[in-house]
């Protein structure tokens, strides 16, 4: 099993991973941009995302698959993440009306036990927001990213992947245009590489980003065994 914590953090401490993070955000708040008296689920590494709705969000927990690699966070305040096993998340039913996947699909066992946990936690009309590492991108071969681990996907892959486990795509993107470097130079003109590859050459975004929809009607899985360790705050 692929563990993402040693990439993680090195990456986002560093100068291409704040750049990163800054272009994503854009692109959540885009997608979701109020999410006020909403229960949000972050899973996999969504620490450095999940801050663009804590403060107004009625509940915000990070989950982070053992197989990832646990951190707290958020630091210095009473801890809001907790480890889980991907195929066994310790929440009850309905529980959320959002769940943000990052750093997570791409290096479970079975994405599609993965996701099916995932529609039993959501509520009926609750919503997935997905990222992960585009196949035909230049993201995905570059291993000193966390986005250059595990399995990516393709637009096609993806969407069947969540279509067996009972989600409707109804928005796709893709982002991180600019080369995974740390060069300065490259990173100044991080703006210009969005702008120009989502005109001329979107196929070759860094990731991709998806959001789905539930399909009510689909059988629940049968529960297992949950477990799950609150961290505490570093």
């Amino acid at each position: 099993m692929a563990n993402n914590a040693s990439q993680s953090e090195p990456f986002y401490q560093s100068a291409c991973g704040a750049v990163s993070v800054r272009l994503l955000r854009r692109h959540l708040g885009l997608m979701w941009p109020d999410l006020g008296g909403q229960s949000v689920l972050g899973l996999g590494h969504t620490a450095p995302y999940l801050r663009l709705w804590r403060e107004k969000a009625r509940r915000t927990i990070a989950a982070i698959p053992e197989h990832v690699g646990l951190h707290a966070w958020p630091r210095n305040l009473p801890s809001l993440a907790a480890a889980v096993i991907d195929d066994q998340l310790p929440f009850a039913d309905l529980s959320f009306d959002r769940v943000l996947l990052i750093h997570a699909l791409e290096s479970t066992d079975s994405a599609k036990r993965f996701l099916r946990e995932i529609w039993r936690v959501l509520k009926d009309d609750g919503r997935l927001l997905i990222v992960v590492p585009n196949r035909n991108g230049v993201w995905t071969h570059s291993e000193r990213t966390p986005f250059g681990q595990g399995r990516p996907f393709s637009i096609r892959q993806l969407n069947q992947v969540l279509a067996d486990a009972c989600f409707r795509v109804e928005r796709q993107d893709g982002a991180l245009f600019l080369p995974p470097t740390d060069r300065r130079f490259l990173l100044r003109g991080a703006e210009i590489w969005e702008q120009l590859g989502h005109s001329l050459v979107p196929q070759l975004a860094g990731v991709l980003l998806a959001e789905a929809v539930k399909e009510a009607y689909a059988p629940i899985p049968a529960k297992a065994t949950r477990r799950m360790m609150v961290m505490e705050p570093v």
